[in-house]
C-alpha cells in the first residue's frame, strides 16, 4: 500500500479490502485505490517489485480527473505485514486504509487484553501505535471489504449526483463549519442555486434510500 501510494500522483486512500494468503508470503489482495487524477494502474504495479495484476475495474466518478479503481492482485508482502500481526493474534480486521500517509486500522478483539496483545504486537513489530479510540460492541463487525460499499453506492447514483457530491465535499461544503456556500458552488458549477440545492437534496435522498431502504411517498 505504502509502494503503490509513493507511485499515484494525487492518491486520497488505499483501502484493502479483502485477502487471501497463498504460500511464502504471497497473498491475493484487494484494493480500492482513489486518487485526484487518472493513474494507470498497469504501469504503477510495473514499477513494484513481487506485486502482479489479476483484475482492475473502474469505479465511476462525477469527475473526468478524479480516479477511483478496484484492483486484485498477487503480492509478496515482507514481514511484518500489519494484516498477518492482527490475524496472528486472532483479532477480527474490520478496515485497513493508507491516506495521508497514515495507516488506520479497525479491528475487533474479544476483550480488553486480547487488544492489548494486537497493540503490543504492532509497537514491538513496527515501532509505531496511535489509539484513536476504543467502542465496546455486542457485534464483531464485517471483516474488511468496505471498499464494496463505494462501489455500490456510485453505481446507484447519477453522473450529476456524483459530481455534485464529490465537488461540494472537495471543497468543504460537509465540513463543519461550511467553507463554501451553495450560491458559491452553483457559482462554481455555472449553474442555479435552486439546481444545485435541489442535486444536492437528490443525492443525499438517494444514499439515506441505499442505507434504510426506499421510503414510501
Amino acid at each position: 500500500m505504502a509502494q503503490l501510494s509513493q507511485q499515484i500522483d494525487g492518491v486520497r486512500s488505499i483501502e484493502l479490502d479483502n485477502t487471501f494468503y497463498v504460500e511464502d508470503g504471497v497473498w491475493i489482495e484487494s484494493l480500492t485505490i482513489s486518487a485526484d487524477n487518472q493513474f494507470d494502474i498497469e504501469r504503477v504495479l510495473a514499477e513494484i517489485s513481487g506485486v502482479s495484476l489479476f483484475y482492475m475495474s473502474k469505479i465511476p466518478t462525477g469527475s473526468a480527473e478524479a480516479d477511483i479503481q478496484r484492483v486484485t492482485i498477487l503480492a509478496n508482502e515482507s514481514y511484518p505485514f500489519i494484516l498477518g500481526l492482527i490475524l496472528r493474534q486472532e483479532a477480527i480486521p474490520n478496515r485497513i486504509v493508507l491516506q495521508n500517509d497514515t495507516v488506520e486500522v479497525v479491528i475487533t478483539t474479544r476483550d480488553w487484553d486480547q487488544f492489548r496483545a494486537v497493540a503490543d504486537e504492532v509497537q514491538k513489530t513496527l515501532g509505531e501505535f496511535e489509539l484513536r479510540s476504543v467502542t465496546q460492541n455486542e457485534e464483531p463487525g464485517e471483516p474488511l471489504d468496505s471498499g464494496r460499499l463505494t462501489e455500490v453506492l456510485v453505481s446507484k447514483l447519477t453522473d450529476e449526483q456524483l459530481e455534485i457530491l464529490e465537488i461540494a465535499y472537495n471543497e468543504g461544503y460537509f465540513d463543519v463549519p461550511r467553507k463554501i456556500s451553495e450560491t458559491e458552488l452553483a457559482k462554481e458549477l455555472d449553474i442555479a442555486q435552486s439546481t444545485v440545492n435541489e442535486r444536492l437534496r437528490t443525492a443525499e435522498r438517494a444514499l439515506l434510500g441505499l442505507i434504510y431502504g426506499a421510503k414510501e411517498d
